[in-house]
């Protein structure tokens, strides 16, 4: 469609949204590999197999409607991406860390498993030159197991493809004293550890539950343990009253869950930044969250 009006967009954007969430929710499971075999006999890629059981899982009718065509067209062929599971089990932290089924307090440590053809969140949101938000959704063709950290029965932090490159560009940028808000798995900290450039990693955590587990289970298989020093303080707190006096190269703020609950942190965040001019900062799903505000 030509010549689309900066409204009928963000209503389409919206609508894509509201879609792609409701699916990731309650039906990421909806695809088979069955109903997939049954269109690619056709000569239809697997990809775009996928695409188009996405579209009928969203409720669009891409055959009949031609609205629905054209939101097939701008969104989901642009959306789906089908992954290798090789690619991320060769990632230092799949290979090296092994996560224990364990518990401390109320933070857990466990594994779970997206099924062949589940759908998820793979990168972060696209944002065309027209202005169209694209959310990237991935898949595989076999069961793939990642690690989880629950903290009171709630998944908080995974180590899944969407973790993997939406750290790619800070875990590159890493150089000096780095110092992370956040704590989790310990992703980023042991990737940016295996860094030259790397001294030092100083991670704030508040709970405490979360850095027992992780000095106990996950820190002794760092290959560079030494590097890193945890703090039990609140980010904020700690941004407001020891950040600008810490002379970090480098600042990682990984506090949010999701878009969801990240906005409103990360522009609270984002205010720390002119106490500390010689310090470079960056935000896990930035590109994300700013589509959102």
């Amino acid at each position: 469609m030509i010549g689309l009006g900066e409204n009928q967009i963000k209503e389409e954007n919206c609508k894509v949204f509201d879609l792609i969430s409701h699916y990731l929710l309650f039906n990421p499971d909806y695809i088979t590999q069955e109903d997939l075999d049954e269109i690619t006999r056709n000569g239809v890629s697997e990809e775009h197999a996928f695409q188009m059981l996405l579209a009928a899982a969203c409720g669009l009718d891409i055959d009949t409607c031609q609205h629905d065509r054209e939101l097939f067209e701008h969104y989901f062929t642009k959306m789906v991406r089908k992954l290798n599971p090789l690619k991320y089990m060769s990632n230092p932290h799949y290979k090296n860390i092994k996560i224990p089924a364990v518990n401390i307090g109320n933070c857990e440590l466990s594994y779970h498993f997206f099924k062949p053809y589940e759908g998820f969140i793979r990168d972060e949101i696209v944002l065309t030159k027209e202005g169209r938000k694209i959310p990237q959704i991935g898949f595989f063709d076999r069961e793939f197991r990642f690690s989880v950290m629950l903290e009171g029965g709630r998944v908080w932090m995974t180590i899944t493809p969407n973790e993997i490159e939406t750290m790619k560009v800070a875990v590159r940028e890493a150089a000096g004293h780095v110092l992370t808000f956040g704590l989790g798995l310990g992703y980023f900290a042991y990737m940016v550890t295996q860094k030259a450039e790397v001294k030092k990693v100083t991670v704030v955590e508040k709970n405490s539950d979360c850095i027992q587990l992780f000095k106990k289970y996950i820190l002794p298989q760092f290959h560079h343990s030494e590097k890193v020093k945890i703090i039990h303080d609140d980010a904020f707190s700690f941004a407001e009253t020891r950040l600008h006096k810490g002379k970090y190269d480098f600042v990682f703020t990984d506090l949010w869950h999701d878009v969801s609950d990240g906005a409103e942190l990360y522009i609270k965040m984002k205010n720390y930044e002119e106490k500390s001019p010689g310090t470079r900062f960056s935000y896990w799903i930035e590109k994300s969250i700013r589509c959102y505000i």
